[in-house]
């Protein structure tokens, strides 16, 4: 079963920094570029660019939380949530 992991392409883990408005504000996010890839499909689902969904999804949790805390967790959980079909993992 390890081999479905240990297995995968380095490329998929390689660590991919981009530098994106957020609300006006530029910022540096580093992410496995597998991540970059589902976040591109997101926002390619949902007809907007990959800097218009980072907004939307930081807008919402400041909205909601009030503070954002580690935004790129965030991002991996979005991307979680997003492969498992909108579905939540209950910890």
């Amino acid at each position: 079963m390890c081999e479905i992991y240990s297995g995968a392409e380095t490329n998929l883990f390689e660590l991919k920094s981009r530098s994106v408005r957020i609300d006006g504000v530029v910022t540096s996010i580093r992410l496995e570029a597998v991540f970059w890839k589902i976040i591109e499909e997101i926002a390619e689902d949902a007809e907007i660019s990959v800097a218009e969904f980072l907004s939307r999804i930081y807008r919402e949790v400041v909205e909601k939380r009030g503070e954002i805390g580690n935004f790129t967790s965030l991002l991996r959980v979005a991307c979680t949530t997003y492969l498992n079909n909108g579905q939540r993992i209950e910890l």
